[in-house]
């Protein structure tokens, strides 16, 4: 079946669980990519309805696109899968008459298993392959036949298969050449985090560094949520945290992205209570991969660096009159791997930090992860060569793309910038970005917060 027929038969199911579940738009990294491009739902190729009026003009030809995408959609982790098995096996446990809700979700059936581990669902691989489509019909003339393509990829087996699927994407129709490599694995610069010692020490296995999130946890909006979940499922309060209230407000989010069906898990959950839970998700990833700390956003620099590396070397390659080396980059990490490059780049900045008792003055917060790190999430740079005679501006251009829509520079506040003046704005994070002097830990003992 083609894929604009196919996507035309699921469309009523999607419809109907999107409307039903209610709470699409509130779960934060487990986000479906449909979230932020509701187009999608009906054709899934669509370029959607701005991209007419995002080409440049006809004097511009793009030179490279490097493209920094989060793995597609994928099944919970290990410890996710645990949490949900503890939580349905008390409910399994209790005397159903009684408990209406309870005794719904202990007959749903608990298909998840632990060695699914966060690998990539079938509908990861769909985001994949549809996402490269749509890039190919946007940037047709780089993605012409012949042209290289250099995929690299994470080491994380959903981070290798979205590669695959983005690359089987293209199709036979657009052949990228004999000399295509196998998918490079770069943990360097897609899992930069893992490399660097400092933000390991003080952030990521340091508990009080997660202290806001933690008195959120126990502050007076999750509170509320505990007891009016423990309610709903007839338990005591004492028996729930938050971290058991999460996962199954979580399980709501994978059934509707994994199989586009609403779970009876939803049922639990208001959409004032998303609001809450989506913060609680937002203030982790503030603190741990967003603003919270210098260091999360600082130990991106090594990708930062290389992407402006490889923009140059198009550059010359360009003013010397050769052919563009790597024309197409793209390259499979995480949420984690474009949150805090997003940050370093000063993107969903707020006026005020992320705090736990600052919920409400936070509801129009420009911190969400799941508008800007869905699943599927893409990061777009593009560089054009313009004829100077025709354009009267500057011989190269640049373009960002966050999630296919056009991005505003910091700079100009408009969506294409010359690549001399980008490259200007940006002068101090590439010129200092020293990642072992950046990543070192201190010598004497201090605390993350005392550092950081």
């Amino acid at each position: 079946m083609a894929p604009r027929r196919a996507a035309a038969c699921l469309l009523p199911l999607l419809l109907a669980a999107a409307a039903s579940a209610g709470l699409g738009g509130y779960f934060g990294t487990k986000s479906r990519y449909e979230e932020v491009n509701p187009h999608l739902v009906e054709d899934p190729l669509s370029l959607g309805p701005v991209a007419a009026g995002a080409r440049l003009p006809a004097a511009c030809a793009p030179l490279q696109l490097r493209a920094l995408l989060r793995h597609g959609t994928r099944y919970p982790t290990a410890g996710q899968i645990r949490r949900l098995a503890e939580l349905h096996g008390r409910l399994r446990r209790r005397p159903a008459a009684a408990c209406p809700a309870a005794a719904a979700l202990a007959a749903w059936q608990m298909w998840y298993e632990e060695s699914l581990d966060g690998r990539l669902a079938p509908q990861g691989r769909r985001d994949m392959e549809h996402l490269a489509r749509r890039l190919a019909a946007r940037f047709p003339a780089l993605f012409a036949a012949r042209r290289r393509l250099a995929l690299a990829s994470s080491s994380k087996h959903r981070c290798l298969q979205s590669g695959a699927a983005f690359r089987r994407g293209l199709g036979p129709s657009l052949s990228l050449g004999g000399d295509e490599a196998e998918i490079e694995v770069n943990d360097a610069l897609m899992r930069f985090f893992d490399r660097c010692d400092k933000f390991i020490a003080l952030v990521e296995e340091n508990e009080t560094a997660m202290h806001q999130v933690n008195a959120f946890k126990e502050g007076p909006e999750m509170r509320k949520v505990l007891e009016k979940v423990a309610s709903a499922l007839c338990l005591p309060v004492e028996e729930l945290n938050a971290d058991l209230v999460q996962v199954a407000f979580l399980t709501c989010s994978y059934e509707l992205a994994i199989k586009n069906v609403t779970s009876p898990w939803c049922s639990l959950f208001s959409e004032e209570d998303a609001k809450i839970l989506e913060y609680l998700n937002d203030l982790k990833q503030y603190w741990k991969r967003g603003y919270g700390y210098d260091i999360n956003s600082r130990s991106s620099c090594i990708l930062f660096q290389d992407i402006f590396q490889q923009l140059d070397k198009a550059v010359e390659e360009s003013k010397s009159s050769k052919p563009i080396s790597s024309p197409l980059i793209v390259q499979v990490g995480h949420a984690e791997t474009l949150q805090p490059l997003l940050a370093l780049m000063g993107f969903f900045k707020d006026d005020e930090p992320l705090r736990a008792n600052n919920y409400i003055r936070q509801a129009h917060r420009k911190f969400r992860t799941g508008r800007i790190v869905p699943y599927a999430a893409n990061l777009v740079f593009v560089l054009y060569h313009c004829d100077q005679v025709k354009t009267s501006k500057e011989e190269y251009q640049v373009q960002m793309l966050l999630n296919e829509k056009l991005m505003p520079f910091h700079h100009s506040n408009e969506t294409i910038s010359t690549y001399a003046d980008f490259k200007d704005y940006y002068k101090d994070i590439l010129q200092n970005c020293h990642f072992k002097e950046v990543c070192e830990l201190p010598k004497v003992n201090i605390t993350a917060i005392d550092e950081l």
